[in-house]
């Protein structure tokens, strides 16, 4: 439990550093919960880590209900990484870089963040959870929903930012995408799979 509460923190950093310092400086946006939790940002200027836990009290009351171990697991994950979002957007400015470096070391630490904290049988929650239950009801595999469903979210961000932004959108993703495998694919447990 110790150990998993230090990856949470750990990871929790690494995500919100990504975001705050390499992400939310250009507009970029993330899949998942984080992603929505960035549109709803940059649309009305509401804190992102607020928002994502928010939009994921439906979700948490479907887990308490139909699964019991992502509740578990993953609440203590959701609130932390969401409170350190918001506690770091103090480093917002701090570092400005150019937009492809920003996305790509923004989506390694994001990447690093989730892959660590899933290496631990933990996470951020949000559509993670979504897309178990689709997997359980549709026998797709996770990643692969996971992967639709941030090209979705990226899809609706793309109203809310510029053609750039949204192109280098891609690439965190992408990025993400990757480190979280190669992060989680040594124990078995596979998030982001392309």
């Amino acid at each position: 439990m110790l150990k998993k509460m230090i990856v949470t923190i750990i990871g929790s950093i690494f995500l919100a550093i990504g975001i705050n310092v390499f992400l939310v400086p250009h507009h970029l946006l993330d899949g998942g919960i984080i992603g929505i939790g960035l549109i709803v940002k940059y649309i009305w200027h509401v804190k992102a880590g607020l928002t994502i836990i928010l939009l994921s009290i439906p979700l948490y009351i479907m887990a308490w209900f139909y699964y019991r171990p992502f509740f578990y697991n993953s609440l203590h994950g959701l609130l932390f990484s969401s409170l350190m979002i918001d506690i770091f957007s103090v480093l917002r400015g701090i570092i400005i870089l150019d937009p492809m470096i920003s996305s790509v070391i923004g989506g390694g630490l994001v990447g690093i963040g989730i892959g660590i904290m899933l290496r631990e049988e933990t996470s951020t929650g949000g559509t993670d959870l979504l897309a178990q239950f689709i997997a359980r009801m549709t026998n797709w595999n996770v990643g692969i929903i996971i992967f639709i469903m941030d090209a979705l979210i990226i899809t609706v961000g793309s109203f809310v930012i510029d053609s750039t932004s949204f192109l280098y959108s891609l690439i965190v993703v992408t990025v993400v995408g990757i480190v979280t495998t190669m992060l989680t694919q040594t124990r078995g447990w596979r998030h982001h799979v392309m």
